[in-house]
């Protein structure tokens, strides 16, 4: 048989060996991860009070995690675990799932939401408190730093909006000491975090560096709390930055957005400020009650949008930061 035919014959039987044999020979973007791994992580689900409070057991969840490596030949990489939002994981969360891979930091990006039957907590912020997920973040810190293939003394933590309480506030010594473990975050990054409820504490951090990013016209987390908590971190010698864009929404990040969308059902306090007066108690700065989302200054309402110049910045600073660790 005519050695062409043959190959031909062959190719058309085993088509697809075919075409993974051919792609073989062009490289593949550095994009693509080289692994990818899907994890259970046992969680504890906690209110908002026994978070604070230090309770020792909350429900039982089991979470799913994705774990992706990048290409490369280093033994060990450094990681970002990645904390979504309100909506849930969206298509900004691929966006930096790539762009971390071609950086090479691997990424475990964790799902607070499925395992525990949420979809979105948009209109109901009292699905899952925002402290919650922090125990979410802290497991997968550990599952992480006993991972062969990550660098343990590298591993950084970001979240978006409501995870952004998660992956900011977890730098807190008080909350590593009642939910982490001996673990510890190379550094914390916060896309247009809430910074309107000061605990007890939050100015006694582990040490690690924090990068915040938020837009001046965010209607839904309003950027002003966040200027003064930096400033007052600042003036205790922590590393820590502000970077703020002109003209720039909330979940400006994502590229499934348009400039500007009306979120008419959205749970915002914007207008509020909490603060824990003793452990496990939140009370409205304003009215001096205990926190409620019946409270007065809790609006209904806000914006999104997605920022091109604004998101390739941010994520210009963000690997720049992380290969700098």
């Amino acid at each position: 048989m005519n050695r062409t035919i043959g190959k031909s014959i062959l190719c058309a039987g085993l088509w697809a060996l075919c075409s993974l044999a051919s792609q073989a020979q062009t490289p593949l973007s550095p994009a693509v991860p080289s692994r990818i791994e899907v994890h259970a992580l046992p969680t504890q689900t906690l209110t908002g009070d026994e978070f604070l409070k230090g309770t020792s057991k909350g429900q039982s969840h089991l979470l799913a995690a994705e774990l992706r490596i990048p290409q490369g030949q280093k033994a060990k990489f450094p990681a970002v675990v990645l904390i979504h939002g309100s909506g849930g994981v969206s298509g900004s969360m691929d966006l930096w799932v790539h762009a971390l891979n071609q950086a090479g930091i691997a990424t475990l990006v964790v799902d607070t939401f499925s395992g525990r039957g949420i979809t979105s907590t948009v209109q109901d912020q009292t699905l899952l408190h925002s402290l919650a997920m922090m125990v979410d973040g802290y497991r997968g810190l550990d599952l992480l730093a006993k991972h062969p293939r990550i660098d343990a003394s590298k591993i950084s933590i970001m979240g978006f909006s409501k995870g952004a309480v998660a992956s900011v506030f977890s730098a807190s010594t008080r909350f590593k000491a009642l939910y982490g473990s001996s673990a510890k975050f190379a550094s914390h990054i916060g896309l247009y975090t809430p910074c309107n409820t000061r605990f007890i504490g939050d100015t006694e951090l582990t040490g690690s560096p924090l990068r915040f990013f938020h837009g001046t016209s965010d209607d839904y987390v309003n950027v002003l709390p966040c200027r003064a908590y930096v400033a007052e971190l600042k003036s205790k010698g922590v590393d820590i930055t502000l970077t703020e864009f002109a003209n720039t929404q909330h979940g400006y990040d994502s590229p499934l957005a348009p400039e500007k969308l009306a979120v008419p059902t959205a749970q915002s306090t914007r207008n509020c400020q909490f603060i824990e007066k003793s452990k496990g108690e939140l009370f409205n700065v304003q009215s001096g009650a205990p926190f409620s989302y019946n409270d007065a200054c809790v609006a209904l309402g806000a914006h999104v949008g997605h920022n091109p110049d604004a998101t390739a910045k941010t994520v210009k600073s963000v690997v720049e930061f992380l290969q700098s660790l």
